[in-house]
């Protein structure tokens, strides 16, 4: 597996590790973070992948992500009937030269997550909302068993 194209999780991002495979062979590298000036772990181009919590009642799927200091209008959210994306971003609005932190572990920047839902549900039946930092986005469904009786008429 190659780790290079691999997200690294939130943890793994905070403290700057890196998980190989088993079989990998001694002389073999994986990328590594580049150190700024001041010792302090960076990587390119990246977006911090979401940590999420899904769950079903008898007709939703529920998913939740903490999304604090972001503006709604910094989220976007793409539903289809077998998955959802959340991207957004996080600004950091302070100017605080790097040489004052002692330390800095939040996230700043970019992030995403695709998740491939358990079941179908109606794009278009959608409700976010966000609550003390907690994006909470009920799904309808898709209601295999629903009926509809038409009735022909004549023209």
């Amino acid at each position: 597996m190659n780790m290079q194209n691999k997200k690294r999780s939130f943890f793994d991002r905070l403290t700057g590790s890196i998980h190989t495979e088993d079989d990998e062979e001694e002389g073999e590298s994986v990328k590594a973070n580049k150190k700024n000036g001041n010792g302090w772990m960076e990587e390119e181009n990246e977006e911090l992948e979401l940590t999420v919590d899904v769950y079903q009642t008898p007709t939703d799927i529920i998913l939740q992500t903490m999304v604090a200091g972001v503006k709604p209008e910094d989220l976007e959210l793409t539903i289809a009937r077998d998955m959802i994306t959340i991207r957004g971003k996080r600004e950091e609005n302070r100017n605080i030269d790097e040489e004052n932190y002692f330390i800095k572990e939040l996230y700043w920047g970019k992030f995403s997550r695709t998740v491939l839902l358990p079941q179908e549900v109606e794009p278009e039946e959608v409700e976010a909302t966000e609550k003390h930092g907690l994006l909470t986005i009920k799904i309808q469904k898709v209601d295999k068993e629903k009926r509809t009786n038409i009735k022909v008429r004549s023209i």
